[in-house]
């Protein structure tokens, strides 16, 4: 498989909805470990949420295909706040989970928020989800002990299945 990155258009949102939904929630996001069908139901994304993004200023979502196939095969989305980069929605196909895909999103990434001359790329991660904040610290992200409100009563987010969601901040800086 030789994966291509490039930027998603108004012609990658429907996959990408059934991409990030199927990571995130329902019985497909159990095939990897990124689930959060145990904390949230409903969806993780829309398609009104993808083109708000793709619409946004200093916003892009980078997405990784299979060259030989065009499948998307996982995605991110970045936003540049000043001198920061904020990283969310990284996003694996679920069966190709654990294949070094993350990775090199993670990587593509952080290249991307040094092009935009951004000196750390931060991001929130729910922080009942140890094994995720475990995975990004393996790649140099530090706990800033920042903690988020998780936006209850927002549909568009997911309807959570536990109390007391919130979320932490992690932060990496760049070179």
């Amino acid at each position: 498989m030789h994966i291509e990155f490039t930027q998603a258009d108004e012609s990658h949102v429907d996959a990408l909805v059934e991409l990030v939904n199927s990571a995130y929630r329902g019985e497909s996001s159990k095939a990897g470990w990124t689930t959060e069908e145990h904390l949230l139901d409903g969806q993780r994304i829309d398609a009104a949420g993808i083109l708000e993004i793709l619409h946004k200023e200093d916003s892009v979502i980078l997405i990784a295909e299979d060259d030989d196939t065009g499948d998307l095969l996982g995605c991110v989305h970045l936003e540049k706040h000043d001198s920061k980069c904020y990283l969310g929605m990284l996003t694996v196909n679920p069966e190709l989970q654990s294949k070094g895909i993350g990775k090199l999103l993670l990587s593509e990434s952080e290249a991307f928020a040094e092009f935009w001359d951004c000196g750390k790329i931060y991001m929130t991660v729910i922080s009942v989800r140890t094994e995720l904040i475990a995975w990004y610290a393996k790649h140099g992200y530090k706990n800033t002990q920042e903690k988020k409100p998780f936006p209850y009563g927002d549909e568009r987010f997911g309807m959570p299945k536990v109390q007391n969601l919130e979320f932490t901040v992690l932060e990496k800086k760049l070179s």
